[in-house]
């Protein structure tokens, strides 16, 4: 079994936090093997590193899934009968030590762990067939590896309203693709802190503004043929989101012209709204011309980058 590394139950927020960063957790793994809808591989390198500071924000779904935890694992006891346990520590792996778990419960009498999840309703579609969604398959994979389970629960309450448990046996063969996934990234990018790919986060967005928030002035370099397909395909990209942008332009137009004074409109499947909305602000112009003193006290200057693009 992989040893406690440390309880958690006296643990700190900030404590908690460093022993995050000294390994992969399994809410880690499904984002390094690309299979996070939220979280990508970039994201989690960054929170691995050693100057690292997450920024103190909790959001709803996170907070009552952690309230709702205790309700889940209970309800998991009452329909199969199982009796599980909360252990307050965090595990490592015995022989490869990048790979941490900090598990919800275990189940007693069984070499077997669950896992307590919530989920809103629109999900409910990806609980519906006998397979677990990717991301916690993996997840769990990566516990049982950790802790040398054989098997592992996932309870999930659906929407506040409907309940489903799934059982998940130990596949050795993804485990060992896990167990290679992590190794590389945990090496070739947390260990060296060459970051992998940037990818279209705000998390890589604001990782390059910290890194390079000012440009040398009168520098400049030439980039290679990778470089320049790129800027061919953003052109690209470019060129088509403003002929989208004139579509959606054209079809609101289409559609305010047939309501005319109407503030309702309706089609089948479809509300739509052209209401009046009233809204205040400071008129920067006419207090700058009345008042210039006091809106010279009001000006503050900042500097940033600006990025364009344009032929030669």
């Amino acid at each position: 079994m992989g040893h406690v590394l440390t309880p958690t139950k006296k643990m700190n927020r900030k404590e908690w936090l460093e022993h995050r960063k000294s390994g992969l957790g399994g809410s880690d793994v499904s984002a390094v093997l690309g299979l996070n809808k939220y979280k990508t591989a970039f994201e989690v390198w960054l929170e691995k590193q050693p100057d690292y500071m997450p920024e103190e924000i909790t959001s709803e779904a996170a907070h009552w899934g952690n309230r709702l935890e205790s309700i889940v694992a209970d309800e998991f006891r009452e329909r199969t009968g199982k009796r599980v346990q909360k252990r307050n520590a965090i595990y490592r792996h015995k022989d490869h030590p990048f790979m941490l778990a900090n598990i919800d419960r275990v189940v007693v009498g069984e070499n077997a762990l669950l896992e307590c999840k919530t989920a809103n309703q629109f999900l409910s579609g990806d609980w519906e067939q006998e397979e677990v969604p990717d991301a916690y398959l993996v997840q769990c994979q990566h516990y049982m590896a950790v802790l040398n389970k054989q098997k592992a629960y996932i309870a999930v309450l659906i929407g506040g309203q409907k309940f489903v448990w799934k059982e998940i046996k130990r596949d050795e063969e993804l485990i060992n693709l896990v167990i290679q996934r992590e190794k590389e990234f945990w090496e070739n990018h947390v260990l060296s802190r060459r970051p992998p790919a940037l990818d279209g986060s705000s998390a890589a967005e604001k990782f390059l503004a910290k890194r390079f928030d000012t440009a040398e002035e009168g520098e400049s370099i030439n980039l290679g043929k990778n470089e320049q397909t790129m800027v061919e395909e953003l052109q690209e990209i470019d060129l088509q989101i403003k002929t989208m942008e004139e579509r959606k332009k054209e079809i609101k137009n289409h559609l305010k012209y047939e309501m005319q004074s109407a503030e309702t409109a309706y089609v089948n499947g479809y509300e739509i709204k052209w209401k009046n909305v009233t809204s205040s602000r400071i008129d920067t112009k006419k207090l700058k011309r009345e008042k210039p003193r006091l809106a010279e006290g009001y000006v503050t200057e900042s500097v940033s980058r600006r990025f364009e693009i344009k032929s030669l």
